[in-house]
């Protein structure tokens, strides 16, 4: 049986021997850099395409691209309110990124790059920065008013401010362990059950007609697993949307 593990180790392009070392790091192209690179490119031409006529009646592809915009157009309505808007190019682009990733992941000798920490931990990272800065750039020090819900018995600062500043810290922890978690567990499930089914086909006899079983779970997990990956772009954006109020309208 194939180690399920292999697939989510990142690999440079050109081989281990002719790796690109500045200073002590690796900075070779790899695996998940390519993947990347294709997400980025698949998304930016289709949205390109379908939105390069912009017709009255729209083709299936205008349809789709509109419908992403509306959703996400939503969400952060929804979710950050009208002056919110300064962020919608930021959140479509994450939630593309993220969407993408996961429903290429899914493909044969794809790279889900959404798999690991370092990238779900870098994006998650950057909204939390983002929620920081803008929330000091629109309130100054009133911003870290957050951590002191107003009314507050000043008796009681030292017990919420702790719990109020590890919940506020733990944000990027959560928002990338959420992601990275549930991709990374769905594609082992593929993995161990897809390699069930080999085992049996290659024992023969009527394990061939055991096989049969895990390949049909394995459908079924494939349908699902689309299915998660759009509904953890979704979390992630919307998680996003919600941290990023803050910086907009702080809450007491």
């Amino acid at each position: 049986m194939a180690d399920p593990i292999h697939q989510f180790v990142i690999t440079p392009l050109m081989g281990e021997e002719n790796s690109f070392i500045v200073a002590g790091y690796d900075l070779s192209f790899t695996n998940s850099a390519l993947w990347m690179f294709i997400a980025v490119a698949v998304s930016t031409l289709f949205l390109s395409v379908a939105m390069r006529k912009s017709e009255m009646v729209p083709g299936r592809m205008q349809m789709g691209a509109e419908m992403l915009y509306e959703f996400v157009s939503k969400m952060v309505n929804e979710n950050i309110g009208s002056k919110g808007r300064q962020y919608f190019p930021f959140v479509f682009t994450l939630f593309m990124f993220i969407l993408m990733g996961n429903i290429l992941g899914l493909l044969p000798f794809a790279f889900t790059y959404t798999s690991h920490l370092v990238v779900t931990g870098f994006l998650a990272v950057l909204v939390f920065v983002m929620t920081i800065a803008f929330g000091v750039i629109n309130h100054g020090i009133k911003f870290f008013g957050l951590f002191l819900p107003a009314g507050l018995p000043w008796w009681l600062v030292p017990f919420v401010l702790p719990l109020e500043l590890i919940s506020f810290f733990v944000r990027p922890i959560t928002h990338s362990v959420r992601l990275f978690a549930n991709m990374m567990a769905g594609h082992m499930i593929l993995k161990i059950v897809i390699g069930f089914a080999i085992t049996a086909a290659s024992a023969g006899g009527l394990w061939v007609l055991l096989g049969i079983m895990p390949v049909l779970f394995n459908v079924v997990m494939m349908l699902f697993e689309l299915l998660v990956a759009g509904i953890q772009a979704y979390v992630f954006a919307i998680l996003a949307c919600v941290y990023l109020k803050d910086s907009v309208d702080l809450h007491h």
